[in-house]
């Protein structure tokens, strides 16, 4: 039977625009979108698992606005259970999202309702959390919420650091993966006093294990990504070559459809195979969400 996957995380309305190409620091450009569409790191990441047939439970936060509706929207449409989710009196979290010609994103996020998940609100459904096989985290929550949602695990807990925020070293060397990319990875291991002046993939996942990681996920955008395994070592996944219109959420399709598949049993190794396959058909397609294959979609192959 397929395990149970508990998401505590974020959720957004994305303001998407696109130009031909992102503005110089004092610089204005034209953009034309303008759409509002769901998105949030948790939220990507938990309807990529839904849509990959997994059972995912999700605990966050909306706000009490017009914006709530639309950033829920298609996880309510993917079946992720939402009992988890309540709203604040504040504004639905928001991100403004700029995707140039080439597909590449900046985004700048606020965290509006997001910002109420601390600790508290956390306790108040520890039950979801418990009650999960695995546990899925990412960092726009607050530090509090992060931490005490690992104290509820039960089972597996799996970390996608992204944003890198500081956490209890102990409750983040839980993580089994760690998803980073070979951004986050560099700050992640100055996070542990390892500071990489010259930053490299292959060694910064070693780096990771050798921090006490038991299991780690380097993505590398279109180069694929890294598996490291204590007592294994370090392999390269490679991915799909496609031509990219929108790189928005293809790393959150990846760690959804990764913690699928390792609630349906794969090892690691095999599970980031398949995600690096879903990532890739995400960046065909225009916006997060939007963008997310289903189990019955054909997935392009390596």
């Amino acid at each position: 039977m397929m395990q149970r996957i508990t998401v505590v995380g974020s959720i957004n309305a994305d303001l998407s625009m696109w130009v031909k190409r992102h503005p110089l620091p004092g610089e204005t450009v034209i953009g034309t979108g303008g759409t509002i569409s769901p998105g949030g790191k948790g939220a990507n990441q938990a309807v990529a698992a839904a849509l990959q047939g997994a059972r995912v439970s999700f605990v966050g936060a909306i706000g009490n606005d017009s914006y709530a509706f639309n950033a829920t929207s298609l996880m309510v449409d993917a079946g992720v259970i939402m009992t988890g989710v309540e709203k604040r009196g504040d504004t639905t979290g928001m991100a403004v999202i700029t995707v140039a010609e080439d597909g590449e994103n900046s985004i700048v996020v606020l965290p509006g309702a997001n910002s109420w998940v601390t600790d508290k609100f956390v306790n108040l459904h520890a039950d979801i959390i418990r009650d999960a096989d695995i546990l899925l985290l990412q960092g726009e929550i607050p530090a509090s919420g992060f931490e005490t949602a690992v104290s509820h695990a039960t089972g597996r807990v799996v970390v996608n650091l992204a944003p890198v925020i500081s956490v209890d070293h102990n409750k983040l060397l839980m993580a089994d993966p760690l998803i980073v990319n070979e951004h986050e990875a560099v700050l992640v291991l100055s996070e542990f006093g390892l500071p990489n002046e010259k930053p490299d993939p292959q060694a910064d996942a070693q780096a990771l294990l050798d921090a006490g990681f038991r299991s780690v996920v380097l993505t590398l955008g279109p180069e694929g990504a890294l598996v490291g395994e204590k007592g294994v070592g370090v392999t390269a996944v490679p991915t799909p070559q496609v031509t990219p219109v929108d790189t928005t959420g293809a790393g959150d399709a990846f760690t959804g459809s990764l913690v699928a598949r390792l609630a349906e049993g794969d090892s690691l190794l095999d599970a980031a195979h398949y995600a690096s396959r879903v990532a890739a058909y995400t960046v065909t397609g225009y916006g997060a969400q939007s963008s997310y294959p289903s189990k019955d979609d054909s997935l392009p192959e390596v």
